[in-house]
């Protein structure tokens, strides 16, 4: 696309019903610019500060958070529809994000480490300005992964919403400045990904940058820092598996939800059902009984259990990788106005299709049969990614053996959670670098230095 075809405001789509919710103005590359500016100023602050009223800071920044939890919400429902309850615990998600990482800033600790001849101690210190790029499909906490320790390990921000998903990134950054942060310090600049995005990439005044979205965008994002040799956090695409042994409780094991939370549109989505040949036919029996229950609609009824695709490119680009008459189990979908897929399990599909190993981002699974343990860890791993997945099975051995030899860098034994702030998230292979969330996430963005103290004097 031509640089015109960028020149205009961002206009934002109720996925439910097509309706126009707002109209943003588009950062250029000299807003970025200036907000880098005001960022790096701002940090000098902010580093500043002692440790305790960063802290006090960010928790206020909680505090207020979560009293507009509901309005966050209600305004994720609206701009990415998401369904009401997912949009709650989103919200929430950053509030508690905020809360953890406000208990790290304290605790940032370097070491003593034993040397002759003097004292030698390690100082984390915060890297500067870091730009923060956040997808659509879980706009809240996701740009919450990298804003929150990277605040508290005193760095300012800059974040780029994606271009369909801006409104909740504003509102954070206007409570931000409602509980005490500095002017300048948490940024946000709605923009296009070739402009705003590019830019901020490549501002020599930003020391890092953290991006979540497609691998091959995530490869031109890592090209563009290693110019600059700047370090860069990627979490990128999934094509997890959920691997079901026979002995496994298969009522469990095979929740629709699995693959159809957030309508599909999740790195982590367990859309390769692996199911072991003896109980094959059982499960395609239970899965086709349970997306005949699914009820598709309205984000914003509670009663609703998937919501619309984010846009019509989106949809467009599912039904292009899964036509209408592949073979398989479906459910249904609205008619009318909105991004609608049903859901969909593909049951025809050769283990090295395009539909089993890529990423298609919607209610889509395949369902593949494996014979053995072997099989069942070759199956899992035949992908370009490696992001998460499951395993389901009563054997402890198994259990163990399987999560050791599957290359992800998120397994869940018995359970299909892949994200919790408390521990390390990101991927192995084509689904990322680096590592998100846990007790050392503030660690990814500061700097180690070196001192060496010596106590044998001055040479003579």
């Amino acid at each position: 696309m031509s640089p015109s075809s960028y020149e205009h405001d961002l206009t934002v789509l109720n996925p439910a019903t097509e309706e126009v919710v707002a109209t943003v103005p588009a950062a250029t590359a000299a807003d970025v610019d200036a907000a880098v500016a005001r960022a790096a100023k701002a940090q000098v602050r902010w580093a500043a500060l002692a440790p305790a009223d960063r802290a006090r800071l960010l928790r206020r920044f909680a505090d207020v958070v979560d009293r507009h939890v509901e309005e966050l919400a209600r305004l994720e429902v609206r701009e990415a529809g998401h369904l009401l309850g997912n949009a709650r615990w989103e919200a929430g998600n950053v509030r508690d994000l905020l809360a953890y990482a406000a208990g790290g800033v304290e605790r940032l600790n370097g070491r003593q480490i034993p040397v002759p001849g003097g004292l030698d101690v390690t100082l984390l210190e915060p890297l500067g300005v870091v730009g923060v790029i956040a997808p659509w499909n879980f706009p809240m906490p996701i740009a919450a992964w990298g804003t929150a320790p990277a605040l508290a390990a005193g760095n300012a921000v800059v974040l780029k919403p994606a271009e369909t998903t801006p409104l909740t990134a504003l509102r954070l950054a206007e409570l931000a400045l409602e509980a005490g942060l500095p002017e300048g310090l948490f940024q946000v600049l709605p923009g296009h990904g070739p402009v705003a995005g590019t830019a901020l990439v490549e501002h020599p005044g930003v020391a890092k940058i953290v991006f979540t979205g497609s691998t091959r965008t995530g490869r031109d994002v890592m090209e563009r820092c290693a110019r600059q040799v700047k370090p860069v956090t990627l979490e990128l695409g999934g094509k997890s598996p959920n691997i079901v042994f026979a002995d496994a409780d298969l009522k469990t094991a095979v929740d629709p939800f699995s693959f159809l939370d957030n309508s599909g549109q999740d790195c982590c989505a367990r859309t390769r059902i692996l199911v072991q040949d003896s109980v094959y036919d059982e499960v395609r029996e239970l899965l086709a009984d349970a997306l005949n229950a699914v009820v598709v609609g309205d984000p914003a009824d509670e009663k609703t259990q998937m919501g619309p695709l984010i846009s019509r490119r989106q949809l467009d680009r599912v039904r292009a990788l899964v036509p209408s008459d592949a073979p398989g189990l479906r459910g249904s979908a609205p008619d009318g106005p909105g991004f609608w897929f049903a859901p969909t399990v593909l049951t025809g599909e050769a283990p090295d299709s395009e539909a089993a190993r890529e990423e298609i981002f919607g209610p889509v699974a395949v369902l593949l049969p494996f014979t053995d343990e072997d099989d069942a860890i070759r199956l899992a791993n035949d992908t370009p990614y490696g992001l998460s997945g499951s395993l389901w099975t009563r054997d402890i051995g198994r259990a163990l053996r399987v999560s050791r030899a599957v290359k992800a860098g998120n397994l869940s034994v018995n359970s299909h959670s892949s994200v919790r702030y408390w521990t390390p998230f990101g991927g192995y292979k084509q689904s990322g670098l680096g590592r998100e969330l846990g007790p050392d996430a503030l660690t990814a963005f500061t700097e180690t230095k070196n001192v060496f103290i010596s106590t044998e004097g001055p040479a003579q």
